[in-house]
């Protein structure tokens, strides 16, 4: 009965992941509104964070990187993750092949591995933000094409409901919890880290069943006493929810320490991703493989000792680059315009992370795409108005909080600084300190935004930055942005105009960001 109590749990745990995930989610979203609008309380008194070198300073320049480099670290990022997919992979199906007795041969080694090598999905649909259609496609056609493959490969005494039976279990089971876990955006954030907690709880739970029913079986008293106390039914939830609340303190602890080991580098939000699908992937075979080999089954996990190997071949790899502090971003935007800013951090931000640091005022637009484990967790725990600036001296000690330094696998993580209504102005200027270039998104912006105005004013005349590009469409009041920007040195601002309901190419914006021609 262990393999499906297992599999239970898994589906279990995920299904309660992206309820949890949807919950965090609405209840963060509400909490920042709510905080952003609050009234000023004390000042903060809280400890200040650590110093840390600011990335912006006098005697050391951004250093200069093309449109090509960025091109290329894509290119680079999504290869290393394949490598590292094909071989784990690669031994996923010589370690079945050996403990399964079955034959090594180039065709029979090939063909699993293809099929074993779906992991690779979900990462990159990580990396280039693809759509919800376009991830579930690409799942749903992998497991097509690895049925229909393995059908053609396998000899003909094995017919093909067998394979699908086969593949359903092997591989369907963890494609459809990975998708559930990965599908939309407040589930792509939140749901894997919270993931490992319902695992723990559910476990708990069921072991609170199993020890209930461990008592009826040995003619306890205690069961008896409480099934006639309580009724049969009540007696069963007791000891499920008992051993649930046993449960919630180490799966707290559990959350806290996720939490801070992102904030301190050592987790990253693609290896840990990449981790999770592959303890799924390689869940299925071990399940399988229990009635038959027992705790032998537990070197279906090997495969996992590749992920640190690689992430250090990675770091390796990308700790090659041209020496200087890489740029930094600073992103503003008209608020309320949630799927015109989303859309542009899918496909110009996430590109950026490859080039250089990003800063941004927080907000509830991008709520589903900045949020971190750091976040989740600290939300949690009923500490998000600490992240909140109330006055001047609150803005050094966020910015010092600020990572400057890219993760294991080269992508630079997004900052945030989170306003009141009545600080935003002082963070504008700190972020405007450390900035090299600065997006705008200024379609459908009016006049009456008197906040783009202000902003618009403060980059005028702000010193030291490259450039500021902007994005404008048929219904931005261009004169009104335009008047604000008069007394700009020449050239500093770069307007790029959308043409009808289609926004800019990719690179059409991150060229000028870049400083290179976009062809």
């Amino acid at each position: 009965m262990l393999p499906g109590k297992i599999a239970t749990l898994l589906v279990i745990s995920a299904i309660l992941s992206v309820i949890g995930a949807l919950l965090v989610a609405w209840r963060y979203r509400v909490a920042m509104q709510a905080l952003m609008t609050a009234p000023l309380a004390a000042p903060s008194t809280g400890q200040a964070a650590p110093s840390r070198p600011l990335p912006c300073t006098a005697d050391a320049p951004a250093r200069p990187v093309s449109l090509a480099d960025n091109r290329r670290a894509e290119r680079q990022l999504i290869v290393a993750f394949l490598g590292i997919t094909l071989v784990m992979s690669l031994a996923r199906t010589l370690l079945m092949q050996v403990l399964a007795n079955g034959p090594i041969t180039i065709i029979t080694v090939s063909t699993l591995c293809a099929a074993y090598a779906w992991p690779v999905v979900p990462v990159v649909a990580i990396i280039r933000r693809w759509s919800r259609r376009r991830f579930a496609t690409s799942l749903l056609l992998w497991f097509v094409a690895a049925v229909a493959l393995l059908s053609w490969r396998t000899t003909e005494d094995v017919q093909f409901i067998q394979v699908l039976k086969w593949m359903s279990f092997d591989i369907g089971l963890p494609l459809v919890v990975v998708s559930a876990l990965c599908l939309g955006s407040a589930t792509r954030a939140v749901a894997p880290w919270l993931a490992p907690l319902f695992f723990l709880l559910a476990w708990a739970s069921l072991t609170g069943i199993d020890v209930l029913e461990a008592l009826v079986g040995s003619n306890s008293p205690i069961a008896f006493w409480l099934a006639s106390l309580f009724g049969a039914v009540t007696a069963i939830v007791l000891f499920a929810f008992a051993f649930v609340f046993i449960a919630w303190w180490p799966a707290r602890a559990l959350g806290r320490w996720l939490g801070r080991a992102y904030a301190a580098r050592q987790i990253s939000e693609l290896f840990y991703l990449f981790s999770a699908v592959w303890v799924i992937a390689l869940t299925g075979p071990a399940l399988g493989a229990i009635a038959s080999e027992g705790w032998r089954a537990l070197l279906y996990f090997l495969p996992l000792i590749c992920i640190p190997f690689g992430a250090r071949l990675m770091q390796a790899t990308t700790g090659q680059r041209q020496p200087g502090r890489p740029p930094t971003l600073l992103v503003l935007r008209v608020f309320q315009q949630d799927a015109n800013v989303q859309d542009l951090f899918n496909r110009v931000i996430e590109r950026w992370r490859l080039t250089g640091n990003t800063v941004l005022i927080a907000g509830t637009d991008l709520l589903t795409h900045t949020t971190d484990p750091d976040d989740i967790f600290t939300f949690l725990d009923g500490r998000l108005a600490e992240r909140f600036i109330h006055s001047p001296a609150d803005v050094p000690r966020r910015i010092a909080a600020f990572e400057w330094q890219p993760d294991v696998e080269g992508r630079y993580r997004v900052n945030e600084c989170y306003c009141h209504d009545t600080t935003w102005q002082l963070a504008l200027a700190e972020l405007l300190r450390v900035s090299d270039v600065v997006l705008m998104d200024l379609r459908n912006f009016i006049a009456a935004n008197k906040g783009c105005l202000y902003e618009l004013e403060t980059l005028s005349s702000a010193p030291g930055l490259n450039r500021v590009v902007v994005l404008v469409n048929d219904r931005t009041e261009l004169a009104a942005a335009q008047a604000a920007t008069a007394k700009a040195p020449a050239s500093r601002f770069v307007w790029v105009p959308q043409q009808g309901d289609t926004p800019p190419a990719t690179e059409q914006v991150l060229a000028p960001l870049l400083g290179t021609p976009s062809n």
